[in-house]
Parts: structure tokens; sequence; C-alpha cells
């Protein structure tokens, strides 16, 4: 008999462009976001921000997609397939958003008030950050060992719909307002997105190239974005070459910030955790397996490279798989992702970007990708089982819903250390019929909380209530100690709220609708759905 040829797939493919592209994009705006943060709260210097942070995170990018792309080349060699899409990688924006404004922030302030230089604190802050993002890591390291039993438990709908939720609010809908902020730049890109990937249109190159080539064209002939040469001279200054160090002094400084703000960098690493074996199930629906194991290993090592040489901010298998492999993108987009912006890292070019290709330009992409991922949760999920993302994507719509009403309160002028949040600001919504004290509860541990809620869903509708009371009494215990629900409304924000007791309402709710559905399975429960 003949022998067979063994599969050797492509490193790259026509359509890695367009993935590449998407996935570009999205590291980028994480970047932009970190650096605006970095700069304008924190307080952080060029030499901060460009020496030493970017070249961490150009490390640990590279790390990530060099991994994920040998991951799925050898995956695809192993199941004779050429079709494979490699994991998605890159900054997770809330552990970013959570570390500048818990951790960094309140250590620069309290330096700050003890007398210390603005540049010293700002040094203590960026320590205090490398603390946190070396936890976060240990923490995804550590979990690795578990995922496979985590996946075998939780079902499909509670995996998918939680991930449905984020895509709907914190991507979707935030591209959604700016396309219509600014329909004229907007428009057009989305439908070349639109007419590329749902109706199919070839355009003769790839269509998020496309895309994101008419969306700054747009920006530029429509004066949306200018030509200011004192911008642009701001812009080229951190041109250079900046080399990764290691930070362990500096790391060993600040060790007791791990214990400080465990409450914190406790829920991040969790969060980073669950939602990485959401991504791995995501994947899996797109007809793509990964190992679980060394996938959230490898995750865990990219963070803790990123804290190692000089990032405050965690890696994360991104979000997003079954849009990258439905666009067509194989392995290439992946590697050329981490090696390119790894290396406008490196060199301070990422700043000149940011200003000849605004964000608006190449929206478009990232809105689709929401859409996809929000597509998949009803349709890789078992139809009867609809009612139960639909619960999973409430959680995520409340936490969004929270986020908008903080940020109204701080356009009005609150959340200042001058004019706080008041202590009645709970009582003051509800006075107006809002029920706001739902929506913080919700948006403590969201991932947490919108795939309970939603396995609990799923296991009724099959009437297996014992599983959705064991579901019951692990919210309750994460309840209990204030990993999930439990808040507090500090001067500024709303922020979990750790401790034993701090969620007992919440605790004994689902204590009590696990004695519901005890005795809904004792009393005898109906066949299965077929």
């Amino acid at each position: 008999m003949p022998s067979v040829s063994p599969v050797h797939p492509r490193w790259f493919v026509r359509r890695d462009i367009d993935g590449f592209f998407g996935l570009a994009l999205d590291n980028l705006i994480q970047i932009l976001l970190l650096l605006t943060l970095c700069q304008t709260v924190l307080g952080f210097s060029q030499e901060l921000t460009f020496g030493r942070i970017l070249p961490g995170i150009a490390l640990s990018l590279m790390v990530g997609n060099l991994y994920y792309s040998w991951q799925a080349y050898q995956q695809g060699r192993i199941q004779g397939r050429e079709d494979l899409t490699a994991l998605p990688y890159g900054i997770n924006t809330v552990s970013l958003i959570a570390y500048v404004f818990l951790v960094m922030l309140p250590v620069k302030l309290a330096a700050l008030a003890q007398g210390v230089e603005a540049s010293q604190a700002a040094e203590l802050a960026w320590e205090a950050g490398l603390v946190a993002c070396l936890g976060s890591g240990l923490l995804e390291l550590a979990g690795s060992a578990l995922g496979d039993r985590l996946r075998l438990w939780a079902p499909r709908a509670a995996m998918l719909s939680t991930l449905a939720g984020i895509a709907i609010t914190f991507i979707a809908i935030d591209f959604l307002f700016r396309t219509f902020a600014h329909p004229i730049v907007g428009f057009v890109p989305l439908g070349v997105i639109l007419l590329t990937y749902y109706g199919r249109v070839n355009f003769g190159i790839p269509g998020g190239l496309l895309s994101v080539l008419l969306g700054t064209g747009l920006a530029w002939l429509t004066g949306f974005t200018q030509w200011e040469s004192s911008t642009f001279t701001q812009a080229a200054a951190p041109l250079g070459l900046y080399l990764p160090r290691i930070w362990i002094i500096e790391l060993w400084q600040q060790r007791q910030v791990l214990w400080e703000y465990l409450g914190i960098i406790l829920p991040m690493g969790l969060f980073n955790l669950v939602g990485s074996l959401q991504n791995l199930e995501s994947a899996e629906a797109a007809g793509d397996r990964y190992p679980t194991a060394p996938s959230l290993a490898t995750n865990g090592i990219g963070t803790l490279v990123a804290a190692l040489c000089g990032s405050c901010f965690p890696t994360t298998i991104y979000i997003g798989h079954p849009g990258w492999k439905e666009m067509g993108a194989r392995i290439g987009y992946s590697w050329s992702s981490g090696l390119i912006m790894g290396g406008l890292c490196l060199t301070g070019a990422i700043s000149l970007l940011s200003y000849f290709i605004p964000i608006e330009a190449g929206m478009a992409i990232v809105l689709w990708i929401g859409i996809v991922i929000a597509s998949q949760s009803f349709t890789a999920s078992p139809r009867h089982h609809a009612p139960a993302v639909v619960v999973g994507l409430l959680p995520g719509i409340a936490a969004w819903g929270a986020l908008v009403a903080k940020n109204s309160l701080r356009v009005a002028g609150l959340g200042t250390p001058e004019s706080p949040f008041p202590d009645t600001l709970v009582q003051m919504f509800e006075q107006s019929g809002v029920a706001i004290g739902g929506a913080f509860a919700l948006e403590q541990g969201v991932i947490l909380s919108a795939m309970i809620l939603a396995a609990i869903t799923v296991y009724i509708i099959e009437g297996q209530f014992g599983k959705a009371a064991l579901w019951s009494i692990g919210a309750a215990g994460l309840s209990g100690v204030g990993l999930m629900h439990s808040y507090q409304v500090t001067s500024a924000d709303t922020v979990v709220q750790l401790g034993w007791g701090t969620g007992i309402d919440w605790a004994i709710g689902y204590g009590l609708l696990a004695l519901l559905f005890l005795y809904a399975a004792w009393k005898g429960h109906r066949p299965p759905i077929d």
C-alpha cells in the first residue's frame, strides 16, 4: 500500500493577513490604553513606560504567540489537519484596569501622602504593579493542572454564554458606539467586514486589510485625523531601541504588595484562569481542540515573563477564536502579530503607528469578532439550552451597566478626591427606581457568576436538580468569602470586598436555592429533554 504523506500545516496563509490586522489591532488598543493610563493617571515617565513596561510586554507577547502558533502546527500534524486556527493571545484588559486603579494608584497616592517625591512614588507604583502581575501569573500557572476537570464539569452553555455577555457589552457595544459616533469613518469599514465574512464578497485583497486602509484614508481625508507637527514630534520622540531587563530586585523590594493586595490579585488570577478555560471551550466549539494544561500553563508563563521583564500587565488567551477561524486565519496571524507588535514595543514605534492609524479605522474587525462570539454561544450549545445562554449573558450586561453608571457620575464631577462618591450612592439610585446595588453585585466576579447561573439553568432544564444544588453550594462558598458579589463603594469606584462573611447575604441566598434544588431532586424529577 502506498504510504500516506504526513500533514504539514502551512505557517502562513492569505487569510492570516486579516487575522493579523484584527489581533494586532486588539493588542494595539490595549497598549494605547495602558500607555494613556500610565502617563496620565500614574504619571509615569517615558523611561518607565517605553524603557521598562513596553519591553516586558514585547517579550510576553512573543512568548505566547510563538508558542500558540507552534502548538497549532504540532496539533495539525497530530490530527492530520491543515485548518487549525492558533489560539489568540494578548494583554488582559480587565487586569490592566484593575491593577492600575486598585493596586498601582493606591500605592502611589499613599507614597505621596507620606511626602515621597512624585518620581519616586511612580517608581513604587510600578514595582507594585510588577508584584501584582507576578502573583496573577503564579495563580494561572498553578491552576493549569485543574483545567480539564473544570471543563468536564461545566456545561458548554455556561462557558460560552459568559464570553458572549462580555463580547456583546465590553467589545461589540463599545465599538458600535464608536462607529455611530463617527459614521463617515466607521460605516464603510464595517460594511467591508460584513460583506467579506457574511456576504462572501471577494474584493481582491483581504477584507480586514481593505477595511483598515479605507478607514485610515477616510479619517485623514475627512479631517477626523489631522496633521499637527507638534503632535507628530511628540509621537516620534520615543523612537529608539529598548532592550528588556530582569527586575527581580524591584519585585523583591515590594513583595509585601502580594499580601496587601491579595484581595485584588486573587480574583484577577481566578478571572484570568476561568476566562482562558472558557476561551478554550469556545475554540473547541468552533472545531479546534487544544490540550488544556499546556495551553493554560503557557498563559501563566507569559504573564510571569511580563512581570520579570518590566510589565505590570498580565496576558491571557484572548476571546475571539471563532471569529479568527471563520475569518480564515490559521497559524500565521498569531506569530506575525507577536513578532510585529513585539518589535513595535521594543523600538517605541507603536507611538508613531498610533498617530497615523486611528483606532476608528480598524474597529469594525473587533466589532465583528464580538458578533461572532455572541452568535456561537447559541449555535454551539444545544437548542434547549438557549434559556441558559440568555441567563449567562445577563451578568455581563449588568457589569457593563454598572461601568456606564460610574462613568456618568465621573463625567458629572464625582469620583474625585475633592468630590468622592457619596456613602449613600446606592440608596440614591434606588430612590430613583434603579436597583444599582444589584448591578454592582453582579459586577464583582462577573465571569464566575455568569458561568454559575448559566450552569444552574442548564441542570434545571435537564432535570438534574442535584447538580444544580452543587453549583449553588459552590456559589454560596465563593460569595461567603467575597469572590463574588460582595462590593464596597470607594471614593471613585466600586471594588470587590474580600473576607469571611463579606458576602453573607448572597451566600445565604444561594444556600436557600441549594435546599430548594435538593428538595426538587428528592421529590422526583421529570425525564431529560431530548
